[in-house]
Formats: structure tokens, C-alpha cells, sequence
């Protein structure tokens, strides 16, 4: 495993869209283990391959703090959203930057799970955000695309 190497806002890789997975293989199962230990590490709740510079359609989310349960998706399709909130993000690629966005309050994702197998998933609140604000990246879409007016802040990291 490897923490590799974030690409942040400027990146022209961030606005393109990803490629379907045809074969969950070990270099597809080295991804994901490196895209865990790389969110874990930066502190983040979701990370999409892109993010890392590869334009594969996988996805990591772990939004429990101390337990960690990831969820992996791989080729993930909303196939069903209800509702709407209005939630404050962030992103692993746009450090220090916050805003609020309006994201489906639950959804449903099909998906393939780590070992090729599909699934569904059920996703209502935070979990149904990350799962979102993930496949946005997918889709070379960034939540700065996306914020409400007026709401976008930056928070001065604290010196170490």
C-alpha cells in the first residue's frame, strides 16, 4: 500500500470524466487500497480514483470516525434520488475550502463491490452526500461547480 499523491484544484485532470472498470484486478484492488490509506491519512470521508490521477470509476467512503467500515463502489449509477439538503462540503482536492451545496437527501447506487460483484446501496444524509460529491468527480464535476452563491469560505490551515 502507498499514499499517492492528491491533485488539487487547478488540475485539469479533476474536470475529466472517468472510464468504467472492465476487470476488478489486483491493480484495480492496489488502487483501492492505496486510495483507503491516502483518504485515511488526509483525514477525508470519500476519495474518487481522479483524485488520485487515475481515470477509473472507483470510489472509497468511510464516514464513521473511529470504526472503520469503507464502502467501496466501483462504477457507481445513481439510479434513484428523493429529497434535498442543503449541506456544508469540503474536498480532499480544494484544501481549506468549505461552501454549501444542495445534494440529494437519499439516493440509491448501483454499483460493483470490491470483488466485482454488484450491489445496491441505500444511502440517506452524510452518507448519500459523499456517495454524490464522489460520483460527481466520476463525472469531472467538482463541488465548486456546484455551491450555493455567497457561501464559499476559506479557512487558514493552522500553522504546525
Amino acid at each position: 500500500m502507498a499514499i499517492r499523491k492528491i491533485r488539487e484544484e487547478g488540475d485539469e485532470i479533476l474536470s475529466k470524466k472517468s472510464r468504467e472498470v472492465e476487470k476488478v484486478d489486483e491493480r484495480i484492488q492496489e488502487l483501492i487500497d492505496d486510495m483507503l490509506e491516502t483518504m485515511y491519512k488526509a483525514n477525508g470521508v470519500g476519495l474518487a480514483a481522479v483524485q488520485v490521477g487515475v481515470l477509473k470509476q472507483v470510489i472509497v467512503i468511510d464516514i464513521e470516525e473511529e470504526e472503520h467500515d469503507p464502502v467501496i463502489l466501483i462504477n457507481p449509477k445513481i439510479i434513484k434520488e428523493k429529497g434535498k439538503q442543503e449541506v456544508e462540503e469540503g474536498c480532499l482536492s480544494f484544501p481549506n475550502k468549505f461552501a454549501k451545496v444542495i445534494r440529494p437527501a437519499e439516493i440509491t447506487v448501483e454499483a460493483l463491490d470490491r470483488n466485482g460483484e454488484p450491489f445496491k446501496i441505500k444511502a440517506k444524509e452524510l452518507m448519500a452526500q459523499a456517495i454524490s460529491h464522489e460520483i460527481d468527480h466520476l463525472n469531472g464535476i467538482v463541488f465548486v461547480d456546484k455551491i450555493i452563491p455567497g457561501t464559499l469560505e476559506y479557512v487558514k490551515p493552522e500553522s504546525k
